[in-house]
């Protein structure tokens, strides 16, 4: 009986040992995946929702900047003739931007951000997305709105961008 007694603690002990490596293991996997915040920003608003998430996940920042400024007079939504009305009622509308991320070969995760704008992402952020490679990443969207949902918005860039691994959404007012 103390044979078997002292068997069964040992297998336990074990077994104990094993499953506390393997959560080891899979933790250090997560912490180990390379994280990038990419956003873009027209009022500051986004920008300081990215800094904040960044820090939060401990990862990179990347500001998605467009080639051409945008003005207060750009942003009028009530102006039906305004640079960011006419984008958004042209769906193929890509804005040029400054650049791209050279290194976002180097990520596992990429969060990407943006002010909801026509209840979708501005399409500064197709920009973004058509000029990297993302394939094999995760890609989580953030958004901050004055009253949006990110829900539509993260549908949308799903729906224009199937081949990519789409993971959570979050709005971050």
């Amino acid at each position: 009986m103390r044979k078997i007694m002292t068997l069964l603690c040992a297998m336990t002990i074990m077994l104990s040992m094993t499953a506390c490596a393997q959560n080891k293991q899979e933790k250090e996997t997560k912490e180990m995946k390379k994280t990038l915040v990419a956003y873009f920003s027209a009022t500051g608003t986004t920008k300081k929702a990215a800094e904040k998430l960044a820090k939060e996940l401990g990862a990179d920042l990347y500001e998605i900047t467009p080639e051409k400024p945008y003005s207060s007079a750009d942003l009028d939504w009530r102006d039906k003739q305004s640079r960011s009305t006419l984008e958004m009622k042209d769906k193929s509308s890509r804005p040029a931007i400054k650049g791209i991320c050279e290194n976002i070969a180097d990520y596992d995760v990429v969060w990407i951000g943006f002010p909801v704008w026509w209840y979708t992402a501005p399409t500064i952020i197709n920009t973004f997305i058509e000029a990297h490679d993302l394939n094999g990443k995760t890609i989580n969207v953030f958004a901050t709105s004055g009253g949006s949902d990110v829900k539509g918005s993260a549908a949308d860039l799903k729906k224009a961008y199937p081949q990519y691994n789409w993971g959570e959404s979050k709005l971050m007012n």
